[in-house]
């Protein structure tokens, strides 16, 4: 009996020890980097998104700051991803399966692909596509979350739109396009004075280091508290209606490769770089004329009775017994219900992405079956499509449009550094081998 105690203590010391081991192991693929209030961000999500920034830049011949640097924005980003779905998930955003599908075959069909060719270059790339296919998940689920949460700060008054209807047509450089740029040099919302001046100096800085050849994608990485970082500040092109306002003053007019900053915002000090000017590009885009009928969920209307709602709208539609429109003008919820639905000519990239991507599919005169948007369910009859040149409208949705996308940026960037501010967060430093 004694010698049965001891093997089967001897064999507990040594199951402890294995478990132990297999623990320490555990806990060497896998810990958590950043506490993001009541989630986490894992180290993997860390390396795998670092891999892919390093995979990328390799393909495109780009330098990278050094490994603290990148780290420290691949942080920032996926600590914001964190804090957005979290809002998502109270707000109760959700992106399923046939969605997810649905947009990842969109993008195989952008790219000229069939979605077994667009998984195999995913792979190809290093990429696991699994983990592919999910991070898309969360970017279309960030955006929704982005989108409602920005748009009820952004208001674009009637005589804004006039006012730059009346500065349009007045232009004479209205064909002029610049690639911008755009390195921010964040202080806090509260800043006093000694944090204004350091932060004034460290871009003052900045402006010294590229005005004597260094490299702004790089620095871009490395430094810039900009939405952007990670793309090395990259703007795209813009004409100068479409600027912020504090940026067009001083760009206009000025050559390629100009350097102009440090500019004092909210958020920080702001440097642009003229990467490079072109005449403006007559560009084509689609526009989509549909109707649709919006039901929004609520205590009293579950998800699944508005679902069921509209199914049976489209039965009575099929079966003769009702229009579409009759129907959007008695139960549709929105503005569009008095106009039987009907939402008229517009560019597609305009609506909700999920909207968007039920209407890429559809063909003239289909009926759509009911799904969820970030606005509640719809059902959607489609009209027709067509190519228009962008470039000559010259009308009051276009400068709505800049001027709400000029405001968007701003807002969006105080929205997601007052939802940080609020945040609990922790972050872990990196072990040091």
């Amino acid at each position: 009996m004694k010698k049965l105690v001891q093997i089967i203590t001897l064999a507990s010391i040594m199951l402890s020890s294995s478990l132990m081991q297999v623990q320490a192991k555990e806990e060497q693929l896998d810990k958590v980097a950043a506490i993001v209030n009541s989630s986490v961000v894992l180290e993997s999500e860390v390396q795998d998104l670092l891999n892919n920034i390093k995979t990328q830049a390799k393909k495109n011949n780009q330098s990278l700051p050094s490994d603290k640097a990148l780290r420290t924005q691949v942080m920032d980003k996926l600590i914001n991803d964190s804090l957005i779905l979290q809002i998502g998930e109270r707000m109760g955003v959700q992106v399923s399966d046939a969605q997810l599908d649905q947009t990842i075959g969109n993008m195989a069909q952008e790219n000229k692909l069939t979605l077994s060719q667009f998984r195999e270059a995913i792979v190809n790339d290093g990429n696991d596509y699994e983990k592919y296919r999910e991070n898309v998940r969360t970017e279309i689920i960030s955006g929704e979350v982005r989108r409602n949460s920005v748009r009820r700060r952004i208001f674009v008054s009637p005589q804004e739109v006039s006012n730059l209807l009346d500065l349009m047509k007045a232009q004479t450089n209205n064909d002029v396009e610049y690639h911008l740029g755009h390195i921010l040099i964040e202080f806090p919302s509260d800043a006093n004075q000694e944090e204004m001046t350091a932060a004034k100096e460290r871009a003052d800085k900045v402006i010294e280091l590229l005005n004597n050849g260094s490299d702004f994608t790089k620095i871009a990485i490395a430094s810039s508290g900009g939405a952007n970082a990670l793309e090395g500040g990259d703007l795209g092109w813009k004409n100068i209606n479409e600027m912020p306002t504090l940026f067009s003053e001083l760009i206009d007019g000025k050559d390629k490769g100009t350097v102009v900053g440090p500019i004092r915002t909210g958020l920080g000090f702001s440097i642009v770089k003229v990467h490079d000017i072109r005449g403006r590009q007559i560009v084509e885009v689609e526009e989509v004329n549909a109707s649709h009928i919006l039901i929004e969920p609520s205590i009293i209307l579950s998800e699944e009775k508005a679902e069921e709602l509209l199914q049976g709208f489209l039965d009575k539609i099929n079966a003769g017994e009702a229009t579409f429109e009759e129907l959007a003008k008695e139960f549709s919820e929105g503005p569009t219900a008095v106009r039987g639905g009907n939402l008229g000519w517009a560019d597609p990239k305009s609506y909700d992405p999920v909207f968007r991507d039920a209407l890429a599919s559809m063909k003239q005169g289909e009926y759509h079956k009911p799904f969820r948007s970030s606005y509640g369910w719809h059902i959607i009859h489609f009209h027709d499509r067509r190519m228009v040149d962008a470039t000559s409208q010259m009308n009051q949705n276009r400068a709505y449009q800049i001027l709400y996308n000029r405001k968007f940026g701003v807002e969006g960037a105080r929205w997601i550094k007052e939802t940080r501010d609020e945040a609990y967060i922790e972050i872990f430093e990196q072990d040091k081998k």
